[in-house]
């Protein structure tokens, strides 16, 4: 697996704090956070939403709407929560440059850089720019203006009263399946262990180059999963009667009408993912497969 990009000389003098939507979960770790960046000089970066959920006043606490940070940006962003939690981090950060340091404060928490029991270290490193960089890609769904990233997956899903979708999907221009299906997953590399997986797709290495296609229980027998290259657009198009959610990372983001379609594409080194020196992909996944199968 590619070394990751080593960000031992950042700098962290501003860290944006995103947390899981119960404050029970992360109150004790907030405030670990907090007295951790007081020691270090750190300002954290709170918006309204966050404010009001952990009622902090503390002295490195600064509550900074997005649209009152006159185009700064924060050196890095502390996630506390799970998977959930660090996709919503993700998302907000692609594009920007800004690493995302992950808290697991969840069950399984595999994109996470510590988990909880952790957090006291962690964030010793994190306030002093001692851990790596892996840069993750993204998907991107639709063009111009209207682009929205994906970390782990766009999903084409029927709705909960169809029997079926009919969809058919195109790569580089060429259609490859067309079947009456429950609905199509594009999947990048780090969310290839997620819905993908699910869904029987494969298991793809965090740096490979490339997405997956994926139909979900196709009435097909030819159809099989696709790892496409990073350069073949994939193009989805609704072949029935009836209108089709579609999904970015678990959450709703439009609807495809029937005759209608979307296009996907992949977008290398979106976004950086903190990790501690010496993790890899193999021993994450092998660890955190034990978790979700109780091995």
């Amino acid at each position: 697996m590619t070394a990751p990009e080593s960000t031992q000389e950042l700098a962290v003098r501003k860290v944006a704090v995103l947390t899981h939507r119960d404050p029970n979960v992360t109150r004790e770790v907030m405030q670990v956070l907090v007295a951790a960046a007081e020691r270090h000089e750190v300002e954290v970066w709170l918006d309204a939403d966050e404010s009001r959920k952990h009622d902090l006043d503390a002295a490195p606490v600064k509550r900074l709407e997005s649209d009152e940070r006159d185009g700064a940006v924060p050196d890095l962003c502390i996630v506390l929560g799970g998977d959930g939690t660090t996709l919503r981090a993700l998302r907000a950060h692609a594009g920007s440059g800004v690493p995302v340091f992950s808290v697991n404060c969840g069950r399984v928490g595999f994109l996470a850089t510590v988990d909880r029991s952790a957090a006291r270290e962690g964030f010793e490193r994190a306030l002093t720019g001692s851990f790596e960089v892996f840069r993750l890609p993204a998907l991107l769904l639709g063009t111009g203006s209207d682009q929205e990233f994906a970390i782990n997956e766009v999903s084409f899903q029927r709705d909960a009263h169809m029997n079926t979708a009919y969809l058919s999907f195109s790569l580089a221009g060429e259609e490859v399946a067309r079947a009456p299906c429950d609905g199509l997953i594009a999947s990048t590399p780090a969310g290839s262990t997620a819905y993908n997986l699910s869904a029987g797709g494969p298991i793809l290495a965090w740096d490979l180059r490339g997405y997956v296609v994926n139909m979900v229980a196709p009435h097909a027998l030819s159809v099989r999963a696709v790892v496409a290259a990073p350069e073949d657009v994939l193009r989805v198009v609704n072949e029935g009667a009836e209108v089709v959610e579609v999904v970015i990372d678990g959450m709703p983001a439009g609807k495809l009408e029937p005759a209608a379609a979307r296009e996907v594409r992949f977008y290398p080194d979106a976004v950086g993912l903190a990790q501690l020196p010496g993790s890899t992909f193999y021993g994450r996944f092998r660890e955190k497969l034990r978790l979700l199968t109780g091995g």
